[in-house]
């Protein structure tokens, strides 16, 4: 699968070269600095490269937008047209201080996507646990317990993408319905980051689903 990541930071650099180490064709946009991008796609091995995110984007399977909610304007403006793509988000949509969700409740960074991007396919997923875990989660996904990891949307073949992508990282996706259940998944990620960020255990966490 061809995937542009838009948006090379902490969720977009560690989920980009799992996805290139699983195989995937990984094109790195969105960066301060392009040398950040380069180093990022010699570390991801050959199936990756840098781009800017006009290249990520135009022959892309699927796209992931990692970038901060802020920088929507910029990013799409670069990214050009995404009509008919998968873009799967994992942004929340947080103040400039990273302290507070902007939206939710009623609506979701994912719905809001949704309308202004309204020829794509928008999924939520990844978002709900710390980018922390990635790496540990894909080195251990032989195990026969995976952590879980929650998606909507409401097109059913760019869920279908995302599932796939989901099990490549090491995560047993968990299909939460459409689209408007990211407005409750997005806040659910402010209680995973208080567990991560503000325990004593480091933010290395995941969380599990389990039926009885």
């Amino acid at each position: 699968m061809r995937i542009g990541i838009l948006g090379s930071g902490l969720m977009g650099g560690k989920l980009g070269t799992i996805f290139a180490r699983a195989g995937h064709q990984v094109t790195f946009s969105y960066s301060r600095h392009r040398e950040t991008l380069e180093q990022l796609a010699r570390d991801a091995g050959t199936n990756a490269k840098a781009g800017t995110p006009g290249e990520a984007a135009s022959d892309a399977d699927a796209v992931l937008l990692g970038v901060h909610w802020s920088r929507l304007d910029d990013i799409f403006a670069q990214a050009g047209d995404l009509a008919g793509k998968v873009v799967i988000n994992c942004s929340l949509p947080m103040n400039a201080q990273n302290t507070e969700l902007v939206i939710g409740r009623t609506t979701s960074a994912a719905e809001e996507l949704a309308k202004r991007l309204p020829r794509a396919h928008i999924v939520s997923a990844f978002g709900t646990v710390p980018s922390e875990v990635f790496f540990d989660v894909f080195e251990s996904k032989d195990r026969s317990q995976r952590p879980s990891l929650v998606y909507c949307g409401d097109d059913a073949r760019a869920k279908s993408i995302t599932a796939e992508l989901i099990r490549d990282v090491g995560f047993d996706p968990v299909d939460a319905g459409p689209l408007r259940i990211a407005r409750y998944a997005e806040p659910f990620t402010m209680l995973i980051a208080q567990l991560a960020y503000n325990g004593e255990d480091g933010p290395e966490l995941a969380y599990r689903f389990q039926r009885f």
